[in-house]
């Protein structure tokens, strides 16, 4: 059986099983012999367990950690936020593995009930209020850069594998995912890298900057409009400060460098302004001291970041769910890989909701913030047409 037809059929079993981007193509994970759904009391224990390598391709925990929990795990408390819960955390053990190109392919049979029309949580006037209340947080010095989220919402029943498939083609991305499981499934073209780590060497992948694709805009031209751009540079730059700040609290002293400053990345509708930190890791840190230096990641919360935290929570009404937390895998050998869970659609009770965000800094200006979340947004929507 080739590895397409395979691919369907594991599909077609109800069987829950993940997909995730890797350098050459993409990984399939399933026949899943544990499943852990994380909570406030159950994650440091999860995150402090070791486990024996019996060096098989399937010895790791592959999952997410939501937004709430990895707040939690700061000791930073969300007020009481509209919600559908929706679980805070989950891990699966896989014991099969399988490797895919990047040219996936699956014709769906079902025709399921889906539509274009969404709604959003945030409108325009909406969004221009708290852009000047963070405004002038900023000027007072309460936080100098703060992403504000837009969430777009409807209902509708989606083939999670086909989404996938037509996402891959239009918009492949170097953190793409998907989850389907008996009750959910998440469908991610995230871009960003939160942590890569191999034995003592661990990366982070920052993006901060991001510019409309047009005909007349390519990455030359984008690269040049980055530079000039000087909110686009702060913005950039702040990120990256954190970023560093944040590697080197388990970083051994010195090791942390900058590998990659201030490249292009292309996708399908924009450019994003990417750099790539890396380090050597501290002797004696464990996975959790990890986890709580780098997540959420920075780049899609503002700075500093605790203080930042906490004005989001409490301006927010509604719960951010996989919303910038991170999807990845941790090894038994002790690697891990995690992105930041951006670009996504979670499907959840027949609704999906797709969150963006977009930066604000003292140089900002709401209708251009406003715009550039839709931008995001866009090529998710794009398959609900």
């Amino acid at each position: 059986m080739n590895k397409q037809n395979q691919l369907a059929e594991i599909h077609n079993s109800g069987k829950a099983y993940i997909i995730y981007k890797s350098k050459k193509g993409f990984d399939l994970y399933t026949n899943f012999s544990k499943k852990i759904i994380l909570n406030n009391k159950n994650v440091n224990s999860f995150l402090s367990q070791r486990y024996k390598s019996k060096l098989k391709n399937t010895d790791l925990f592959i999952g997410f950690f939501g937004y709430e929990l990895l707040n939690n795990l700061i000791n930073i408390k969300i007020p009481k936020q509209k919600n559908m819960n929706f679980p805070k955390g989950i891990f699966y053990k896989p014991e099969k593995k399988i490797k895919l190109s990047n040219n996936l392919k699956y014709k769906s049979k079902n025709f399921l009930s889906k539509n274009n029309s969404f709604k959003i949580n945030i409108n325009r006037n909406s969004y221009k209020k708290i852009f000047n209340k963070f405004k002038k947080k900023i000027k007072i010095g309460e936080t100098y850069q703060i992403k504000i989220c837009t969430k777009y919402k409807q209902k509708s029943q989606i083939n999670p594998l086909d989404f996938f498939c037509r996402l891959s083609k239009s918009n492949l991305a170097p953190e793409a995912f998907m989850i389907k499981d008996n009750n959910y499934s998440i469908i991610s073209c995230s871009p960003e890298n939160l942590i890569t780590k191999q034995g003592s060497t661990i990366s982070t992948k920052p993006i901060a900057g991001t510019v409309k694709k047009n005909k007349s805009m390519n990455k030359v031209k984008a690269l040049n409009y980055f530079r000039k751009n000087i909110k686009e540079t702060k913005e950039h730059n702040m990120i990256v400060d954190m970023e560093r700040n944040d590697l080197s609290r388990i970083c051994k002293v010195g090791t942390v460098r900058l590998s990659k400053i201030k490249v292009v990345e292309e996708y399908k509708d924009l450019f994003h302004y990417v750099s790539l930190i890396k380090g050597k890791v501290k002797k004696n840190i464990k996975n959790i001291d990890i986890i709580k230096a780098m997540m959420p990641g920075g780049s899609v919360i503002g700075c500093p970041k605790i203080s930042t935290l906490n004005l989001l929570n409490n301006q927010e009404k509604e719960s951010r769910n996989i919303y910038t937390g991170s999807f990845g895998y941790l090894k038994f050998n002790g690697d891990m890989r995690f992105n930041i869970i951006i670009r996504s659609i979670l499907n959840y009770k027949n609704i999906s909701e797709i969150s963006v965000a977009s930066g604000v800094v003292v140089d900002s200006y709401a209708q251009n913030e406003f715009n550039e979340n839709y931008i995001k947004a866009k090529a998710l929507i794009d398959l609900f047409k």
